[in-house]
């Protein structure tokens, strides 16, 4: 299979002041339809991503499910190796298993390292380092210029390092890529063995309109966020990086969140701020422009070749793409409804060497798309 690319699209730059900027050491926030950067604040910083991490094990896991590698009733073994993963985890047994299902809702939800250790294993050949291997790659291959992955989980690694820039990225990747999964990041408790878990991201419950994310903590990362939000036909996401305490992430995202929404609607230039003592782990990766496509596993083709051009919130954005494939490429694109309340923009019935001549010239031209089998 291979992956999409998603674009940012970058701001205009100038200064401006954020309230707290000592208190976390990177933010930004993005239109998710659009991919325009409202919002940055030391994006490109590398930091620790924590349990952020886990977007990718999802991300993995949902492309899995979506070539007919898993289901969601498969049930995984789970090790002994991941039995030992350090809480926050369900606890569970070495000999046991879990359902798939099962084990999205517990990284969505609860964040369980012993579940993250339970799916690495699972996909890539029973070993963990292997998995973080493929997700590096696949954070390359879908514009992730600045992350390194040594885990599934997040626990602590000096080598293990993202931005800003790229969770955000990544997380408008499952938004665009899988968007039928979507509704796993926007469970507020969840059931399991008797036992009731809470999602950790506060805004689910406090801020209107939230549909997800993720939060992530460990000593060295602080407090983590991401949180998307739905208001007056838009859709933004806010990314806070290293924030010294929980009220602080869920405070500054609640501002930024509303501060991205208010420049929406009042057309307002996006801000960029670089802050005057940065905390980054090393240096910084440069940016390109533009940004996100989709990756290659080794997972065989099943089936008829096709070009994805995009997954729109509205038929008009779906159609202006179709009619930007035949007047730029020649290819006759159609819309096809995904029933996650999208519209994928395809052209089937392709060899696979026509399907890839196809995306060569579309990238090219300065589209973004990806094969599919």
């Amino acid at each position: 299979m291979k992956i999409k690319k998603i674009l940012f699209i970058l701001p205009l730059i100038f200064s401006c002041a954020f309230a707290h900027a000592a208190d976390y050491r990177a933010a930004l926030v993005a239109d998710m339809d659009t991919g325009r950067v409202l919002i940055s604040q030391n994006a490109n910083m590398p930091n620790y991503p924590a349990s952020l991490t886990k977007i990718m094990t999802l991300y993995l896991t949902f492309d899995a499910l979506e070539h007919g590698r898993l289901h969601l009733d498969d049930y995984l073994i789970v090790s002994q190796n991941a039995a030992a993963a350090a809480p926050v985890k369900l606890g569970l047994s070495a000999g046991s298993k879990i359902r798939v299902e099962d084990a999205i809702t517990a990284l969505a939800v609860y964040s369980a390292n012993d579940v993250a250790r339970v799916l690495a294993e699972n996909l890539k050949g029973g070993k963990e380092n292997t998995f973080a291997s493929l997700m590096t790659r696949v954070a390359r291959e879908i514009g992730l210029t600045g992350t390194n992955f040594e885990n599934s989980s997040g626990l602590p690694d000096d080598d293990h390092l993202s931005t800003a820039r790229d969770i955000a990225l990544l997380s408008m990747a499952v938004y665009k890529h899988f968007p039928q999964y979507w509704k796993y990041f926007g469970i507020k408790k969840w059931v399991y063995n008797g036992k009731t878990y809470t999602n950790g991201n506060r805004l689910l419950e406090t801020y209107p309109g939230c549909d997800g994310m993720k939060t992530g903590y460990t000593n060295k990362s602080k407090y983590s966020l991401v949180a998307t939000a739905r208001r007056g036909g838009h859709h933004l996401i806010s990314v806070i990086l290293g924030a010294e305490t929980k009220d602080i992430r869920f405070s500054e995202a609640t501002h930024l969140l509303n501060r991205g929404f208010e420049m929406l609607d009042s057309n307002t230039a996006p801000a960029t701020y670089v802050a005057n003592n940065p905390k980054p782990q090393t240096t910084p990766a440069p940016v390109n422009s533009p940004i996100v496509q989709k990756y290659a596993t080794d997972a065989p083709a099943l089936g008829g070749v096709g070009v994805q051009f995009g997954a729109f919130s509205s038929v008009d954005s779906a159609n202006a793409m179709i009619a930007r494939v035949k007047n730029t490429l020649g290819a006759n694109a159609h819309l096809e409804p995904n029933g996650g309340g999208l519209y994928r923009v395809r052209v089937t019935g392709l060899s696979e060497s026509a399907a890839q001549n196809l995306k060569n010239r579309a990238m090219a031209s300065g589209i973004d798309c990806y094969v599919f089998h």
